[in-house]
């Protein structure tokens, strides 16, 4: 079954506050995954690990080079799973 952009964007998002430990009020569609959500080369990695759990699906680092904010990260996530 496809997933929505809401469903994609709530699990994505509980991931990153529930897991990662990010301030919940830093989180919007422009974010910068490094520069305003200080997400570091290993938080990435534990939010690879998670995704791939949740959304079933492998992440290719090749694919992710273009990845700068949440907004991006979220279409990455719905061209995988749908």
């Amino acid at each position: 079954k496809t997933m929505t952009r809401e469903e994609i964007v709530k699990i994505t998002n509980n991931i990153l506050v529930d897991e990662i430990e990010i301030d919940a009020e830093k989180i919007n569609d422009n974010a910068l995954l490094k520069d305003d959500l200080g997400i570091e080369s290993l938080d990435f990695v534990d939010i690879v690990a998670l995704v791939e759990s949740r959304f079933g699906f492998k992440i290719k680092p090749e694919e992710m080079k273009d990845v700068r904010t949440l907004s991006q990260f979220y279409d990455y996530i719905e061209s995988k799973v749908n």
